[in-house]
């Protein structure tokens, strides 16, 4: 049941009044409505920033009588209006929604937006989520502004059609959602269900725990996607030679380099990366460049098939091997024992190894 349907008789002719001059002055708010979201549309244009897509609506008639018709209702006293003067008390007649991919990115464009402060003044900033990450709950995560226009002309010439009389500063409040667009396409399935059944009667307490489940796996898949994210830029950073590419290989710099190419790669308690930064520095192999460079998927593979490990290798162990196939019989001069060296068991062991890869590259 709408707010409409139960408001009290007396109030009910200045929702009507309201309701009326609102249907009257639509085609100016939408004017306000296209002018607002091409501003906000225009402020990602070289930021660098890409939102999938921004959108707006004006309020329906019909919306806009039932926010209006809210009521204020206290014990002792006559019900009264929650928008005394819904014309200009209402924030959400005119909205605008960013749509962003990542969750990371809505934070950049909300942050991007308030910093045009030639256009528009930040009144209100709230994130929709936090309620419900404190409560323990699940809910879709959205960024909210309340911005107020800055001498705006189609404000302007709404204003001047809602009252002549006064002078017309340009100025409008008007919302602003950003979310990322799975939060996006969860909202609104919600909303067409949950607010927008056609008999309110027929909802089931199942349907409340499974919007409650969805929302845990949306959150699950963006903290999937984002970590996705980072993990590709770190890796294009890997390749960046004037930048990250260009960090020397200490120790510590070949492990996260490894883990974050080869995650999936066994570790093992005594991993020896300094002997590993070693045996890349005896090829000149000193950037985190190089070392990406080396460490393709294919040739890991190629590896591992050609040497057919009893166990699984560690990644010093790995990185050897690795070597070994890129610079064979180098690799082992270069790494090894002397060969007048007596005993000289890893001579010996790269031989072997270097064999076997040779043997695997014959067979084609």
């Amino acid at each position: 049941m709408s707010a409409w349907d139960e408001l009290d008789d007396g109030l009910r002719p200045a929702v009507e009044e309201s309701t009326r001059e609102f249907e009257r002055l639509r085609p100016s708010v939408e004017a306000v409505t296209r002018g607002v979201r091409d501003s906000i549309q225009a402020i990602f244009a070289d930021s660098g920033i890409n939102p999938l897509f921004v959108t707006a609506r004006t309020k329906t008639v019909e919306s806009f009588r039932d926010k209006a018709s809210r009521m204020l209702v206290a014990p002792d006293s006559a019900p009264t209006l929650v928008f005394p003067d819904p014309l200009r008390n209402l924030t959400d007649v005119v909205g605008v929604r960013v749509i962003t991919t990542l969750p990371h990115e809505v934070d950049l464009a909300a942050n991007l937006i308030k910093r045009q402060r030639q256009e528009f003044d930040c009144r209100g900033d709230r994130e929709k989520d936090i309620g419900s990450i404190e409560s323990g709950t699940y809910g879709y995560s959205s960024r909210h502004l309340i911005l107020r226009t800055i001498q705006n002309d189609a404000v302007r010439a709404y204003q001047q059609l809602l009252d002549p009389s006064s002078k017309a500063g340009g100025s409008y409040l008007f919302e602003t959602q950003i979310r990322t667009v799975l939060a996006h396409a969860w909202s609104e399935i919600e909303h067409d269900i949950r607010f927008k059944a056609s008999n309110p009667k027929a909802w089931s307490p199942y349907f409340d725990r499974q919007f409650t489940g969805t929302a845990a796996m949306l959150e699950s898949v963006e903290s999937a996607f984002a970590e996705l994210h980072d993990r590709y830029e770190k890796v294009t950073g890997f390749w960046d030679a004037s930048g990250e590419g260009s960090v020397a290989l200490a120790p510590d710099r070949v492990r996260e380099v490894w883990q974050t190419l080869l995650p999936h790669v066994d570790r093992k308690s005594d991993d020896n990366w300094g002997w590993a930064a070693e045996l890349l520095a005896a090829h000149g192999l000193t950037t985190t460049t190089a070392l990406a460079s080396l460490l393709q998927a294919d040739t890991i593979t190629a590896v591992r098939r050609a040497l057919d490990h009893r166990y699984s290798p560690g990644p010093d162990r790995l990185l050897d091997d690795v070597l070994l196939w890129h610079y064979g019989s180098r690799h082992i001069e270069l790494t090894a024992e002397d060969p007048d060296v007596t005993p000289s068991p890893r001579r010996d062991s790269l031989q072997r190894r270097h064999r076997q890869m040779e043997n695997f590259r014959a067979r084609g």
